[in-house]
């Protein structure tokens, strides 16, 4: 039994005269006439009763025929969902992502992929640089933002494209000698009690800060650790010391603090877009081509792992 099978029997149900429907299906009438009976010997039973006032189903072709125009629908809704899936309009894209990505890019990107792609499932998790590199490799997530290019065991599958830059700021409370400064030395840096996020979660942030610091790094229990902008933020509010974050910081300020630029400007490792080199998922590609429409600096970096 074929579709076709299908479309004959309701098209004769439907004209009730061989003819017409052999016109409406644009067939001879012949041929026709065989494709009926031979579904008829393949089920066992008479569909359809020859009579005076017309072709007519017998009970056994209207039960038939109901199936039949389910059927015909399911097969037509199939191939639908088949596309739109081929096309990345329905699925699920899983990512996680560094808060401070929150200031500029996602708002921009998410919104735009959620209007452009409805149907998309997104679930979205916010995590550290390192956590969502875990993820990200043991096949957990689909798509990460983070804070430097993952690394760790595995990272070698992953491709990584820079799609943000930023540097470095430090936020006090307005109580604090520095407020009111439009900038602060890396030399002063060196002699407060600093809140910078966790080395273990923002490994290539903190390398920098130590770079950038050198013998005036902080070492352990000398610093406070807060996992987001808005604790460091809110701690420096409290009196509790300088905290050290990207620029777009200043989106997030709030009243009682203070930012200052650092002096000299010290660029932070950039903000970088790292998926699987072997995943062909129709959603991420997706996902990935809104990323090169809204972010014109990387589209040829993408477009080099388009799929």
């Amino acid at each position: 039994m074929e579709k076709r099978h299908l479309r004959y029997a309701l098209a004769l149900a439907e004209h009730r005269h061989f003819g017409r429907a052999a016109a409406a299906l644009a067939i001879a009438q012949p041929p026709l006439s065989k494709q009926i009976a031979a579904l008829e010997r393949e089920l066992g039973v008479r569909l359809f009763d020859r009579t005076a006032h017309g072709v007519l189903p017998t009970a056994a072709g209207e039960a038939f025929l109901a199936r039949a125009r389910r059927a015909l629908c399911e097969m037509s809704t199939a191939a639908t969902e088949a596309g739109r899936a081929a096309r990345g309009e329905t699925g699920q894209l899983r990512m996680g992502f560094i808060g401070s990505a929150l200031l500029e890019l996602l708002p921009s990107v998410l919104g735009r992929f959620r209007r452009d792609y409805p149907d998309v499932q997104l679930e979205l998790h916010e995590m550290s640089t390192a956590s969502s590199a875990t993820a990200l490799i043991d096949g957990e997530l689909d798509v990460t933002i983070s804070r430097g290019v993952p690394r760790g065991v595995g990272a070698e599958g992953l491709v990584s494209v820079a799609v943000d830059s930023d540097h470095l700021v430090a936020v006090v409370g307005s109580a604090h000698p520095y407020a009111g400064q439009a900038k602060v030395s890396v030399e002063q840096l060196g002699h407060q009690r600093l809140i910078v996020a966790p080395a273990a979660e923002e490994p290539a942030t903190i390398a920098r800060l130590r770079e950038l610091l050198g013998e005036a790094a902080p070492v352990p229990g000398t610093v406070t650790e807060a996992r987001d902008l808005h604790t460091i933020i809110g701690l420096a509010a409290c009196g509790v010391g300088v905290g050290l974050g990207p620029a777009r910081m200043r989106a997030a300020a709030r009243a009682g603090t203070w930012i200052c630029d650092v002096e000299p400007r010290v660029e932070l490792p950039e903000l970088v877009l790292s998926f699987r080199a072997d995943d062909r998922s129709p959603v991420l590609a997706a996902f990935l081509d809104t990323t090169r429409k809204l972010c014109p600096g990387v589209r040829h970096s993408l477009h080099k792992h388009s799929r």
